[in-house]
């Protein structure tokens, strides 16, 4: 920036955690959740623990214990070691899978003595279209023209797919090494966070109908139907075909039922419509096929929504 200022030193929670956690008791909060930073915690993405990372997070846990106030963790939220992303490209590497399951190994050895529950990701599904769909968020890849700035490198019709499919298999693995070696002891739940508005079809005609039940499928389903189910929605193996990767049997068998729970951030709704299947190069949001108009709020009980909001 012009004036050399920077977001080095943002909200200053590293050295203010105790007035915070202050503000929060007197709030009469009874439960915080925060992410841990992989790179604060583990640098070099394995290996070493950083001793300043975790006296951080150990004194920021005391004192929300301290204060009644209940302790639930999320894994991963964005921010993810460079080094990873620079020797096998993170999200888009298997690769992950048993790099993340390590660095929550720590997490749970040294934290979870004194937390509720831990959310393995936030926003899975919308973290990797930002990721690896339009470029908002980090590593800022995408391909032309999808992307929400220039695109330099990143394939937006594929990729968000692999990102996916990696982290529901590190989700999967980090639920069953905390289940198998620490929640006897520990008492705390797993699950994962996703991204959620919900849909109303924008006339009553079949095409649209069929389009607002598409849109739940692309938005939930992908993430919760392999947890649930161990496969896909049907409508995305068929809409996606070859790009979306497969699960073998033993994933399969992996990923259902391992969740304690599910997160949700809901914001909206919105009126949906169909929108003929794109027959050139689609990315996620071609492949839903589906318009999406405006937002609204839920209807009164039992009238049907047929107002569009622009």
């Amino acid at each position: 920036m012009a004036d050399k200022s920077t977001g080095d030193v943002a909200a200053d929670g590293y050295h203010k955690y105790m007035e915070d956690v202050k503000l929060m008791s007197e709030t009469g909060l009874e439960a915080y959740r925060f992410s841990i930073s992989w790179s604060r915690l583990i640098p070099s993405g394995r290996g070493a623990v950083n001793p300043k990372g975790l006296e951080y997070y150990n004194n920021l846990i005391d004192e929300l214990v301290n204060h009644g106030i209940q302790v639930h963790i999320t894994l991963h939220h964005v921010d993810l070691p460079q080094v990873l992303e620079d020797e096998y490209g993170g999200w888009l590497s298997p690769k992950i899978v048993e790099d993340f399951t390590a660095y929550a190994d720590v997490c749970f050895r040294e934290f979870g003595n004194r937390v509720a529950s831990w959310t393995t990701m936030d926003e899975a599904n919308i973290g990797v279209l930002g990721s690896y769909g339009n470029a908002l968020f980090p590593p800022g890849r995408c391909s032309d023209p999808f992307g929400a700035t220039k695109c330099t490198a990143g394939d937006s019709s594929i990729e968000p797919y692999i990102a996916a499919n990696n982290i529901l298999m590190a989700h999967a693995s980090v639920f069953r090494l905390y289940r198998d070696k620490y929640q006897h002891k520990q008492k705390g739940i797993v699950g994962i966070n996703i991204y959620s508005y919900w849909s109303y079809p924008l006339t009553n005609a079949t095409a649209d109908l069929e389009a607002t039940q598409r849109c739940k499928d692309f938005l939930y389903g992908w993430i919760l139907e392999p947890l649930v189910f161990g496969d896909y929605p049907q409508v995305m193996k068929k809409n996606v075909g070859s790009r979306l990767p497969p699960f073998t049997n033993v994933q399969s068998e992996l990923i259902k039922g391992s969740l304690d729970f599910i997160g949700i951030n809901h914001y909206f709704s919105v009126y949906v419509n169909d929108r003929p299947l794109d027959t050139g190069v689609r990315d996620y949001t071609a492949d839903m096929s589906i318009d999406s108009r405006g937002s609204r709020t839920d209807p009164p009980a039992g009238q049907a929504p047929n107002t569009h909001y622009k």
